[in-house]
């Protein structure tokens, strides 16, 4: 319980630009910082920055490195690289704007574990994994790296709220939300109709602001709910589970920089690995904790992507079909939806 506390205080305190101190290592998200806390944080001599494994790649730095090729790397903070600088390098949205500059010396990290759960814990935080490491910090929120790499959102899932809801797609709607102790998002689920003797019609959809909201266009989100819903009413029994993991879990602001790279030339996967994320981020757990919470351990599964399948089943939930989804194509998703596809495994 207090594992779990102290890791959603030390989210908390990335956001907001304060030091955190994991296992006596001290760091500050380089996203969220600024020049009055940088300067306290360097007290006599300038932090070094930690980066991705993905990130030291882009930076040339992989002949440098120990270890893990993905895991964090420990940068020398050269005289030049101030906020501004440390910026540049930490966001390769930036790239082609913020030449970058060099070269770069990598120190050793001692111990690596705790580099990789400051990592994760910018990532939980929805920040770039990017952290100035080893500055002075009087009144950091202390916490462990064995409680930021154990944290699971769907533990402490429960209930939150419930109430009817019609809608345009039935007149027969329930929602009912869910909160879990450390995560301000809050999910939630949507049921149409009634149960009827099978096993309901299930969509698991990741909130998409750009798809869902303005209707974008280079992505299929939009067009997905929509005909989602209306599979679900047509079916007579079914549930959306709307989950708050945006951007296949990296966040709203992580997302569009990954639209930016996009821009640049690099498609889907590729735009989320050079920002230090994986290619899915979303922990489909929560998915599974929802449909328990709700009784429902046997559905139909409304979806293209085998991992919601397997991330399901993994946790106890029994897909008894997939029931393909195919909507939302047009000239400027075409080459999202072919990633999708030969990348991400989407059976489109």
């Amino acid at each position: 319980m207090n594992g779990g506390r102290d890791v959603a205080r030390a989210v908390d305190a990335l956001r907001r630009g304060w030091p955190v101190e994991i296992g006596g290592m001290t760091f500050l998200a380089i996203e969220t910082a600024d020049e009055e806390g940088l300067r306290a944080f360097d007290g006599v001599a300038p932090a070094d920055l930690l980066i991705s494994g993905n990130r030291a790649v882009t930076l040339k730095l992989a002949n440098q490195r120990d270890g893990v090729p993905t895991g964090p790397v420990r940068v020398e903070r050269a005289p030049w690289i101030d906020l501004a600088g440390a910026t540049a390098i930490a966001d390769p949205a930036l790239d082609l704007k913020t030449p970058l500059k060099g070269p770069f010396r990598t120190v050793p990290l001692a111990p690596h574990e705790h580099g990789e759960a400051a990592l994760r814990l910018a990532r939980l935080a929805g920040l770039l994994p990017a952290l100035f490491i080893g500055g002075e910090a009087e009144g950091a929120v202390k916490v462990a790296a064995d409680d930021i790499m154990a944290v699971a959102q769907s533990a402490s899932l429960r209930i939150a709220s419930r109430a009817t809801l019609p809608t345009r797609f039935s007149d027969k709607g329930e929602i009912v939300a869910f909160r879990s102790e450390g995560d301000a998002a809050e999910h939630v689920a949507l049921l149409i109709g009634s149960p009827a003797g099978e096993p309901p019609l299930v969509r698991l959809h990741s909130e998409c602001l750009t798809g869902d909201v303005l209707r974008s266009l280079k992505c299929d989100c939009g067009p997905q709910l929509g005909d989602a819903l209306e599979a679900i009413a047509a079916s007579g029994w079914g549930i959306l589970l709307y989950l708050r993991q945006e951007g296949r879990g990296i966040g709203l602001v992580n997302k569009l920089r990954a639209y930016s790279l996009q821009d640049q030339g690099f498609d889907t996967v590729d735009a989320n690995i050079r920002l230090g994320f994986g290619d899915d981020e979303r922990d489909f757990t929560v998915a599974a904790r929802m449909l328990q919470l709700l009784s429902q351990t046997e559905i139909r599964l409304l979806t293209n992507n085998p991992r919601k399948v397997a991330g399901l089943e993994a946790e106890g939930i029994r897909v008894a079909a997939r029931v393909p989804l195919q909507s939302g194509g047009n000239p400027h998703n075409r080459d999202y939806l072919d990633t999708k596809r030969r990348r991400s495994g989407h059976q489109l």
